[in-house]
């Protein structure tokens, strides 16, 4: 992945005038692990927001469209351990959520954006957040991303959070995030939690398309096992604080800053794939010479989602076949003639079909290659220019048992 900015500390509070903080409220059996978090700007925020595109929809999603409908927000608030999915009061504690954080921190019910992850249709109620929200609000710090980033955490092992510094209008501006996601993550929006923050000056119009532009690169190249939830969503706060020109338009600040929030997404994506239920390995497609980018998305989309190729990377098994499979179905008009393929990884490059035909390879040199916990495909189809890049992981037994017994 290319990284033409430097990563800095800070994750979700990186940009300047955000807080954070992240506390067990009760909503978790397990009082070690923080399940909710709160995120503030000093100052209101330019704010735009993607979701997915499964019809069961958690209800915090519908209070967000209406609280961001004007481009506008300041805070973020976010609880694990019980998603707040086809409840019947599930509106009524989305909203209660937002007032509950305009009265503990002034910030407008109406500029909160909230959410939810955990298992789907558990019965909830408001208690929780009625009896920590003073705590979770008093708990709010220029350092408290990390606790933010363990808060939203549901079968995840480790915190997802990074930050990138760039340069718009000679300010120096940064642009963080945490996200969430394991399990139940597919490429059909917005695929996990993700919630960005940056102290760039940008139009909430310019700030939602390039946030919709990144998000089809990133987060919608991103698959775990194929399924699409139902509480998926990824925001960003914009609070203007680095003193840039405000961003109204296309131009060479627009181009910086929208590079800099794929950096920061294709980054995510990464350790969240390599993060998946289960996983032990790290599974990226990069595909090249397409057609058209549409081909590319395809073909990487649709290898890095086979379950049969997922399970060989799993055993270190350079049955190339599987590729090619997948490519087939992938629904991509292309020359299959022209089609080559290698697995690389820190161990070597294992070119195993050339011209959509096998070639004569070293097993145990390809055993020690797929052995490595980072495998890229990479797919070559001599059709054109175009590329894609996709993200995903191996499939283990260990995914079987983290889901059979995921609610219990």
């Amino acid at each position: 992945m290319s990284e033409q900015f430097p990563w800095v500390e800070g994750g979700v509070v990186a940009a300047q005038g955000f807080k954070a903080s992240g506390e067990h409220l009760g909503i978790r059996k397990n009082r070690s692990k923080r399940d909710t978090a709160l995120i503030v700007s000093d100052v209101p925020c330019a704010a735009a927001c993607c979701y997915t595109r499964n019809l069961v929809q958690g209800a915090p999603l519908a209070v967000t469209r209406a609280n961001v409908a004007d481009g506008h927000a300041r805070a973020i608030i976010c609880n694990s351990g019980n998603a707040n999915t086809c409840n019947a009061n599930g509106v009524e504690i989305a909203q209660g959520m937002c007032a509950l954080v305009e009265r503990h921190t002034g910030v407008p019910a109406g500029d909160v954006i909230v959410a939810s992850t955990g298992v789907i249709g558990q019965e909830m109620t408001l208690e929780p957040f009625e009896n920590g929200m003073a705590a979770l609000a008093a708990a709010l710090r220029p350092e408290g991303g990390h606790d933010a980033a363990e808060a939203i955490m549901t079968t995840d092992t480790v915190a997802k959070e990074v930050a990138v510094r760039f340069t718009l209008d000679g300010r120096e501006g940064r642009l963080g995030g945490i996200s969430k996601g394991s399990g139940m993550i597919h490429p059909n929006m917005a695929t996990m939690l993700c919630f960005l923050t940056t102290d760039a000056a940008i139009a909430p119009a310019c700030l939602q398309q390039a946030l919709d532009g990144v998000v089809k690169d990133t987060f919608n190249m991103l698959s775990i096992d194929g399924d699409t939830s139902t509480n998926d969503m990824v925001s960003v706060l914009a609070n203007g604080a680095a003193g840039n020109a405000e961003i109204t338009g296309p131009g060479a600040d627009y181009d910086t800053f929208a590079q800099a929030l794929y950096q920061v997404c294709a980054k995510l994506c990464r350790i969240m794939a390599k993060d998946g239920e289960g996983a032990t390995k790290l599974l990226t497609c990069t595909v090249t010479g397409a057609a058209d980018t549409g081909a590319a998305k395809l073909v990487a989309k649709s290898v890095i989602c086979s379950s049969l190729l997922k399970a060989a990377i799993f055993g270190a098994d350079a049955n190339w076949g599987r590729v090619l499979c997948a490519i087939g179905y992938s629904g991509a008009q292309l020359d299959v003639s022209r089609i080559d393929v290698q697995f690389v990884s820190r161990a070597g490059i294992i070119p195993v079909c050339t011209a959509g035909s096998g070639i004569p390879f070293d097993e145990a040199a390809a055993k020690r290659v797929l052995s490595e916990d980072e495998i890229d495909v990479s797919v070559q189809l001599n059709s054109g220019k175009a590329s894609s890049v996709a993200w995903g992981c191996d499939l283990t037994y260990d995914y079987v048992k983290i889901n059979g017994d995921y609610r219990t």
